[in-house]
């Protein structure tokens, strides 16, 4: 697969789950104010990665993108809500996300709260709903979702992160990648699982997809934090240098940038390797691993 098609596939991506956004969130009974702050976080762009993956997988394994709308457009509303509630004075601080003043600073602290709020709850009702997958499976994707997003998972790892800030010294390199495997990690994994159960894949396919993904989020983070370093605030879209003037505990802090470079290679060759023993059609799925390792944004 060429650069060129993988972002044709970005923005097939894109234009799939945007529409579902606009169409769901246009459609709900609730207050204008609270529809309009849902959707001026959930379409102000990012690299829809997650969505990206639950259609990869599906992709790999011989099955149409469509049967997994669902599921990728509800984990995204999952992390839209996690980054405006990450935004809010009392969690970052942030003024900005993807260039653009971040919902709390446009709707207010509590209309902000409220849309993430119900970007989370409606996530769950936005599989229920989904006709084209049989209920039985519904049941096990909201299991996996609910352990991947909640006090186990995403949440967990967020208040670790919250806690080892407030710490009088850095973390250590054990601690940090817990915090990431369980902030950032765990939901990635979920899009690839998430999947490889729409795709029937079989328990060895699932086992390595499982590999794929947990080291694909470990990459990821590192490359997040040489970003803050070495990326442009132009592609970011918010200020870089914010993990060193916050004295946060980052890969390149512990490691050095050069020995942080070497462990976002090992990673991501793991990684590829993982999928390389996968017995699937899994180009797309490669393409994505180097993207994550060559962004910049």
């Amino acid at each position: 697969m060429s650069e060129q098609q993988l972002q044709n596939y970005i923005q097939f991506t894109k234009e799939k789950v945007e529409t579902f956004f606009h169409e769901y969130v246009t459609n709900l009974q609730a207050p204008s104010l609270l529809k309009e702050s849902m959707l001026y976080s959930l379409m102000a762009g990012g690299k829809r990665l997650r969505p990206m993956l639950v259609f990869a997988t599906l992709k790999a394994l011989g099955h149409d993108e469509e049967k997994g709308i669902a599921v990728a457009s509800a984990v995204e509303m999952i992390h839209t809500y996690s980054l405006i509630h990450d935004d809010l004075p009392s969690m970052d601080d942030d003024d900005l996300r993807r260039g653009k003043p971040t919902n709390h600073k446009v709707y207010g602290e509590a209309t902000a709260i409220l849309a993430g709020d119900a970007l989370l709850t409606n996530s769950f009702q936005v599989i229920i709903n989904a006709s084209q997958i049989k209920d039985e499976v519904k049941v096990e994707l909201l299991s996996e979702l609910t352990k991947a997003a909640g006090a186990e998972g995403m949440i967990k790892g967020q208040v670790a992160d919250m806690q080892g800030e407030q710490q009088h010294e850095y973390l250590t390199l054990q601690e940090l990648e817990d915090i990431h495997i369980h902030k950032t990690g765990k939901l990635l994994s979920f899009c690839v699982k998430a999947g490889a159960i729409l795709g029937e894949a079989t328990e060895e396919q699932l086992k390595l997809l499982e590999k794929f993904s947990f080291n694909l989020g470990i990459a990821f983070q590192i490359q997040d934090d040489i970003l803050d370093i070495e990326g442009s605030e132009e592609a970011i879209g918010k200020p870089v240098g914010s993990d060193k003037e916050n004295e946060k505990t980052t890969y390149p802090l512990l490691l050095g940038m050069e020995e942080a470079k070497q462990k976002l290679h090992h990673h991501i060759q793991s990684s590829l390797d993982a999928l390389k023993t996968a017995n699937l059609d899994t180009g797309l799925l490669e393409e994505i691993c180097l993207y994550v390792a060559k962004r910049d944004r």
